[in-house]
Parts: C-alpha cells; structure tokens; sequence
C-alpha cells in the first residue's frame, strides 16, 4: 500500500535543484566540518560561477569528467557545477589502488579529473593519467563577468529562461547523469551509467515516505563514489525544498560526525552499521538524541546495534537495501512516526518493501526467469525506473545482468504476503565490508600470483586450485574473508605483507587467522570452483568445527 506514488514525469535533478535553490534563498543547503556554509542562493551562485569556469576550460564534447573530492560543500558545489553544464560526473573510488583509478579513467574517457588540495594532500604521489583540475585553484580565476552573470540568474533570470541559457531543457530523463564504479564478481571495476529519471525516482520516494521538511538536514560522512552518498546524503538535499545536507570528510572520525550532528540539528543519518557502531561507542547522546531517521545500508543491521543505539539515543534505527544499479535504494523501512502510514513500511528483520514505481520478484536462480511463489528463497530482480541504463562500455556484461527491463541483483532473497523483502544470502562472488564491495575472485587471483611467484622461486610444484576465497557472517563489519587452501610455501603473513605490496585496499585483505589449509579445493566436473561447497567448508572452518 504505497503511501504515495512517483510523478508520472519527475524533474530532472539539476532542473529541481535549481527551483529548490530559488523557492528557498535564505534556508541553509550545504554545510560541513570545515566551517563553510552555503544557503540555497549561495549555492546556486557558487555552481553556476564553477560552471563558466568549467566551460572554458573543458572541451565542448568532453563528456564524462572525473572527481576525486571529500565529502563536502565543495564536493557538491563541484558536481553541481559539472551538472549545470550538462557533463556526466565520475566520482572516482580514492580507497581503489591508483592502478585501479587510472583503469577508470581511462574506461570512462576521462581526460579531466577535478579534486581539491585535501586529496591532493592525503595523496601526495597521486599521478592520474588526466590533467587535474584543483577547485581551490578554480577559484582564483574568477572574473568579475563570472560573477555578474552568475548574480544576474540566480536573482533575475526568470526560470524557463535560464533552463534555456544553460541548456538544461535539452536533456532527457534517461541520458545518462553519472558513472558509478562498482567491483562485480570479476573484481573489474565496471561503471555503472546512473539515470537522471533514476536519480529523480529515488530522491522522489525518499522524500515523499520520509516526509523530510523544510529546515531539517541529513547528515553524511559517506563519499560521494559510494552510490548511498550520491543519491542519499547530496541529491536529497540538493532537490529538497529547504532541505540540508551537512558533511564531515571522515567517516571514521566519530566524535567529529557526532558534532556534526549535534550543531545541526539533524534528522537523518544514512550510514552502515559499522559507521553506526563507532558512532555508539564514541558520542554521548545529546549527538544523536534529536535525530530520528537512522538508516543502516550497505550490510546487514545486526540486532544487538539496533537494541544498543535505541537505549542509547531514544530511536531505532531501521535497515535498507539497495545496489549502485538501482540508483541505489530499492527498499527501506520507514521510521516510526515519520508517515502516518508508517507501520505499512517498517518490519524489522527485513529490507523493507520496494519504493513506490519499483517492481520486485524472485526467480529461481536456476532458470532466471521462473517466478517463485511467496516466502521462497530465490535470486531477486528489480523493474522501474531506478534500474540503470547499463554498463559502460560493457554491453556483454550490461545483458547478464539486464533482461527484459529487470536487473538480476545477485542476492538471494525471500519476499512475504505484505511485499517486505528479506535477504537470505548472495549467489554473486562479492562480500560487503563496512560498506565497500570486496571481490572474492580478485582477491582469489592476486593470493594465487603470489603464491606462483613464491613457489617458482623454490622450484616448488604448483598445480591446480590451491586457494578460494570465501566470507562468513561478522558482526562488526558486516562479513568477514576466509581464506582456504592447500599445502603452499608461504605463511598467512607473508601472504598478507605481499596483499599489501600488490595495493589491494586494507578491507579486501583477510586476516592471517583466516587463513585455513584444507585436503583439497571443492571443484566441479568442469573443473570450476564449487562456491557452494567452498561456503559451506568456510563456514565450517571458520567457526572451528575442523575439516
């Protein structure tokens, strides 16, 4: 029983950012922990300045421009900008090895990457194959036409004509808005092409069975490459009518987020439950007592954190699902007392029910196509209108996993009598921890070059399988890596040093007590890896039940 539904043609986002900005001058829009503060003109002064800027220094068909930016007013402002001037942003994944960076540069077509100096100091040896673009240093070059034309149509010029000027009229709601990467079970990262009409859905639904009013703020410490932050914590509040978003760079700078949260009054905080936890443990509970919407995402919301943070804080957080292809959110439970029809989207232990406009089923995993009846477990496909276009440049990859308008997600899933989704397991070779993507395969790969490379050096025998990767449940971050394999010539250490050497990011690489030698690696007839059986000896290994 949806308690709204989606217009039947939503504003394209930068169009609606625009409104929002004018309808609200005075009400704050963007703040963060460095002190800067930009109301609803300001911002639509600032971005449309960045844009001139960005005109003249990017070619006219340059299309898909690269940001590696905090989480952050500039960050906003910088994809804005980019916005206005009708680019489609790439918001690159800076925990990825620059090997892995560069590999999405040039996969994208990106010639242009716009930062700021906080990256650049935090990554001293960045060395992009694309010319950087520092915000900062935009800044510099502000002319005096720059800011008269930006003060004339952020105060005078009349709507329609300065969607006209700006050419914003010409786009259309499924052209393409952003490049999401997001590593598949391959471990390649692949982009994601995020809609317009998928993004105006998404924000839509969220607005509309949250109630989020004029005056409140979300909170975020998420990065804007991660899809939640994208779509959640900067495009809800860019849209929003007097709607705020406010930022901290870090999100495993607790005490920092905590008063962040305190100093304005926020209402909502998407995170995952392991950014959750540190926030329990670390902030007293006049942070967080005023704040009702908690929304864990990205990995199962264990039910010890929901119980702790309720006596702690006064509220409930509640837990959602969503992947980058969908925009990203396919599902939350709404909290109590923010709808009057609250109770028809809140049961705990599940995701939630599919936002108004989303379709889900369960197929059998099998046949990809066989609808499963209520309260089967099967694999989860989604239809509507937050379902990406595609891959980019990846069309092979984009018809595994899109067939007839419905997105095969990957997770196995039950869905009940009432429409609320549960999430039983994941038939894809990914594993989500503290809120990132970790590929088994690429992981798998990297361990096995080593352990080639070590054996060759030797002159040790190396033949067939001898390690897969797998992952049990954990509750602090979600899930855990276990490692099996065979008789090899390196120890766990030395395995994990050389992770390290080969830059894998911290969270993909398992833990030395995770490693576990096994008789044999289970293999099918084909000779491919058996990941059921490799599940199940994990799970066995793992919690001490021997081989």
């Amino acid at each position: 029983m949806p308690v709204s539904t989606p217009p039947s043609e939503p504003l394209i986002p930068i169009r609606q950012m625009i409104r929002a900005c004018r309808a609200f001058p005075k009400y704050l829009k963007f703040a963060d922990s460095t002190g800067v503060e930009l109301s609803g003109a300001r911002t639509l002064l600032g971005c449309l300045v960045f844009r001139r800027i960005f005109r003249r220094l990017l070619a006219s068909d340059e299309q898909n421009v690269g940001l590696l930016m905090p989480t952050s007013s500039y960050g906003a402002l910088a994809n804005l900008a980019l916005s206005l001037d009708c680019r489609t942003t790439v918001n690159l994944n800076y925990t990825f090895s620059l090997d892995t960076i560069n590999y999405c540069i040039r996969q994208a077509d990106i010639k242009h990457v716009v930062t700021s100096r906080r990256v650049l100091e935090r990554f001293p040896n960045l060395k992009l194959d694309a010319e950087i673009l520092v915000m900062e240093e935009l800044g510099k070059q502000v002319s005096l036409a720059d800011k008269i034309s930006a003060f004339t149509d952020t105060y005078i010029t009349p709507l329609p004509l300065l969607e006209w000027k700006l050419g914003l009229s010409r786009i259309k709601l499924d052209d393409t808005v952003t490049i999401i990467f997001t590593s598949g079970s391959t471990g390649t990262p692949k982009g994601a092409m995020i809609t317009h009409r998928g993004i105006a859905a998404n924000v839509h639904a969220f607005r509309e069975i949250l109630t989020l009013q004029p005056g409140e703020a979300v909170l975020s410490a998420l990065p804007l490459f991660h899809a939640f932050g994208y779509t959640v914590t900067f495009w809800l509040p860019a849209m929003g009518k007097g709607f705020a978003g406010v930022y901290h760079f870090n999100p495993l700078e607790p005490k920092k987020v905590g008063e962040m949260a305190r100093k304005y009054r926020c209402i909502a905080v998407p995170s995952t439950p392991t950014f959750l936890r540190n926030l329990l443990r670390r902030c007293p509970k006049e942070d967080f007592e005023h704040c009702p919407i908690v929304i864990g995402g990205a990995e199962k919301l264990p039910r010890d954190l929901i119980e702790a943070w309720d006596e702690k804080f006064g509220h409930r957080p509640v837990e959602g699902f969503g992947t980058t292809e969908l925009s990203p959110v396919l599902c939350v439970n709404i909290t109590k007392g923010r709808n009057p029809d609250w109770q028809a989207w809140n049961r705990e232990g599940t995701v939630g029910r599919p936002f108004p406009g989303l379709e889900a089923r369960i197929v059998d995993p099998e046949t990809d196509d066989r609808v499963l009846p209520t309260d089967t477990p099967g694999m989860l496909q989604v239809k509507g209108p937050s379902v990406m276009k595609g891959y980019y440049k990846e069309p092979e990859k984009t018809a595994a996993v899109l067939k007839n308008g419905w997105y095969t997600t990957g997770d196995i899933a039950t869905i009940d009598k009432d429409g609320f989704i549960k999430i039983t397991g994941r038939q894809s070779r990914i594993s989500k921890i503290g809120g990132e993507m970790v590929p088994h395969l690429l992981i798998e790969e990297t361990i096995d070059r080593i352990i080639k490379a070590a054996s060759l050096a030797s002159d040790a025998e190396h033949e067939g399988a001898c390690v897969a990767i797998s992952a049990v449940p954990d509750e602090r971050k979600g899930e855990r890596i276990i490692v099996l394999h065979t008789a090899i010539p390196l120890t766990p250490d030395d395995i994990c040093k050389a992770l390290h050497k080969e830059g894998l990011p911290n969270l993909w690489i398992p833990l030395a007590v995770d490693f576990h030698q096994v008789e044999s690696i289970p293999l099918l007839g084909t000779g491919k890896l058996d990941l059921r059986a490799v599940k199940e000896l994990a799970e066995k290994v793992a919690y001490g039940e021997g081989v």
